[in-house]
């Protein structure tokens, strides 16, 4: 059972990441899965879910209307695109699959390895 979190870099104020979470092992279509990111010097924080059942989205509101997360079945995948980027969303971001869709980091049982995003002129 594993995740595989990728996608970050480095990217000018105002640009775009798609960050990927993909699974091997289990099957993502019954888990909730959550991104979290952790800047340095901080405590990981809850940025984003997207529940199994019904597909529900949410959000910190730092990231509302600028961070989308989705998931393809299919590919046994979930995303989160991040537009407009600023530099105060640098951290490395981590996803997170759990039996519900929540902002407590302990609820979620699979962790990946997490990918660093940095947002820097």
């Amino acid at each position: 059972v594993q995740l595989q979190a990728s996608g970050g870099g480095l990217v000018q104020p105002g640009g775009s990441l798609r960050l990927s979470c993909a699974a091997s092992g289990f099957t993502l279509d019954y888990y909730a899965i959550g991104w979290f990111r952790q800047a340095p010097g901080k405590e990981r924080e809850w940025v984003s879910c997207i529940s199994s059942s019904d597909g529900r989205r949410y959000y910190v509101d730092s990231v509302k209307g600028r961070f989308t997360i989705s998931r393809d079945n299919a590919k046994n995948t979930v995303y989160l695109q991040m537009n407009s980027l600023k530099p105060e969303d640098t951290a490395v971001y981590y996803c997170a699959a759990g039996s519900r869709a929540t902002l407590i980091i302990d609820a979620y049982d699979y962790w990946g390895q997490g990918t660093q995003v940095t947002v820097s002129s």
